[in-house]
């Protein structure tokens, strides 16, 4: 059944759907100042960033960019409002964040900080998905292949880690240990996450529409 959201929770979900991209963008800086190896798309985003130039936000979007278009193409749809603000508000926040935040000296400060930025970058999806606005660029173009393909969700996301971690190693981005550890753990934190997030989305929701209809 459709939800018809008055104004107030309309702007409240982007507010949320906002909040999720600043706390995984912060988790994306995090990971990456880390210095221990970054995650298969960040990987290729600093190959990209070393050989290229332009900064890591900037190839964070244009990557976004074309898995967009990708996906447009696919689908002969275009996608969600929150499909370009994720490409977009991500690259920008991750460069803000990658400035304000340096690497610390000594393996245990390193290893603190790439646990918490995995942490934050879980707890930001949960958050950004919760509030139902759009998936990202490379969900949609993950959604898009499985789609046209007939394969799995899941193996569709697996081939493409790692046709991104291959370019990127190739290019001379950073796969260490965190990398491992990164694509043991997201998908635990980020399960553990979105279910937290959404019980209390939509029950944030039922009780807005509740004052809503009593008023």
């Amino acid at each position: 059944m459709t939800r018809f959201y008055p104004r107030e929770q309309l702007l409240f979900r982007w507010a949320v759907y906002v909040l999720g991209l600043l706390v995984m963008s912060l988790g994306i800086a995090l990971i990456i100042r880390a210095d221990l190896g970054a995650s298969p798309w960040d990987v290729l985003h600093i190959g990209l960033n070393m050989q290229f130039g332009l900064t890591i936000g900037t190839w964070t979007i244009i990557m976004g960019f074309f898995m967009l278009i990708t996906a447009t193409m696919l689908t002969k749809e275009w996608p969600q409002t929150g499909a370009y603000l994720n490409m977009v508000l991500v690259g920008v926040f991750v460069d803000i964040h990658l400035l304000l935040i340096s690497t610390p000296a000594g393996i245990a400060p390193q290893s603190a900080m790439l646990v918490t930025g995995i942490l934050m970058m879980g707890f930001g999806i949960g958050i950004y998905i919760c509030p139902r606005c759009g998936a990202g660029p490379r969900d949609s173009f993950m959604l898009a292949v499985s789609e046209r393909t007939g394969m799995t969700v899941s193996r569709v996301r697996g081939l493409m880690e790692l046709t991104v971690l291959g370019a990127g190693w190739f290019l001379g981005g950073p796969v260490f240990i965190g990398t491992i550890l990164f694509s043991l753990t997201i998908g635990h934190v980020t399960g553990k996450s979105l279910a937290f997030c959404q019980g209390w989305m939509d029950r944030r929701m039922e009780r807005g529409i509740t004052v809503e209809n009593i008023h």
